[in-house]
């Protein structure tokens, strides 16, 4: 028996320097690739990934939907709070222009790390009201301020992002989207039991090598339609993004009904 027992650990120790092994390959390949200019490693192959979508909050300003959808732009995330009480001002009129423009729209509250998840979860649905036809509510994990530099545990972390998970989940009917940066998946996200959570990840260096659902790829888009006009300052730039899939495959995932230009006459 301790035989088996031994043999049984070698061979699982074999197989995860397989997987390695063939992982250190492929990303040896892939930047072979990039440093050779085969491939833009920040920029999604669009026949691989054809559905395109943003992401935007007060700071893109006025936006124009019409012209922003008219842009192969199929999927907006629109920010609606932040914390237990503040409220994008922009939400309300984003919220009713990309659907009025035919895309499809989530709404994302930013998490903090200084409130419960239940009071969060409650800003969330007290702006957002209820999703009929839209993306499943996001919640976005990042880091920010003293924060960075001093990281709150991943105890406590996850302790004040299942209750806001879990409250959004019983209140919708489903699983939020977590959207994440690389850091923060690492310190929180991995090996937290969030496996059944459609994940958006960000990276603006190459394509993500975790499992994703939606990658947001650049920070310094430039699309026609918004101004970036704010009271103290004017943003250029708005956040790209790509679904992991056809657009066939994000209706189906999501129960999103159909647009008018894909139903037959």
């Amino acid at each position: 028996m301790k035989g088996r027992r031994i043999a049984y650990g070698r061979l699982l120790a074999c197989l995860a320097l397989l997987v390695l092994l063939i992982w250190g390959i492929w990303f040896a390949v892939r930047l072979k690739k990039i440093y050779s200019g085969e491939i833009i490693a920040n920029i999604p192959d669009p026949d691989k990934y054809p559905v395109m979508g943003v992401d935007v909050s007060r700071y893109q300003g006025n936006i124009d939907w019409p012209v922003l959808a008219s842009q192969d732009v199929s999927f907006a995330f629109i920010k609606a709070t932040e914390g237990s009480s503040h409220v994008d001002p922009c939400f309300a009129e984003n919220w009713q222009g990309a659907a009025g423009a035919g895309v499809y729209r989530g709404a994302y509250h930013f998490f903090s790390f200084e409130s419960s998840g239940a009071t969060q979860a409650e800003n969330f649905i007290s702006v957002v009201g209820e999703l009929d036809g839209d993306l499943p509510p996001v919640v976005d994990l990042e880091f920010y301020g003293e924060y960075a530099e001093d990281p709150l545990s991943k105890k406590e972390t996850r302790a004040i992002l299942d209750e806001l998970l879990d409250t959004l989940e019983d209140h919708y009917g489903t699983p939020p989207i977590i959207y994440t940066t690389t850091r923060a998946y690492y310190s929180y996200i991995l090996g937290g039991g969030y496996g059944r959570y459609p994940l958006w990840m960000r990276d603006t260096y190459m394509e993500p090598m975790v499992r994703w659902e939606f990658w947001q790829y650049s920070d310094e888009g430039r699309l026609s339609g918004y101004d970036g006009v704010q009271h103290d300052q004017t943003e250029n730039f708005i956040d790209l993004n790509v679904y992991h899939g056809s657009l066939e495959d994000l209706q189906e995932t999501y129960a999103l009904p159909a647009k008018e230009e894909d139903t037959p006459t």
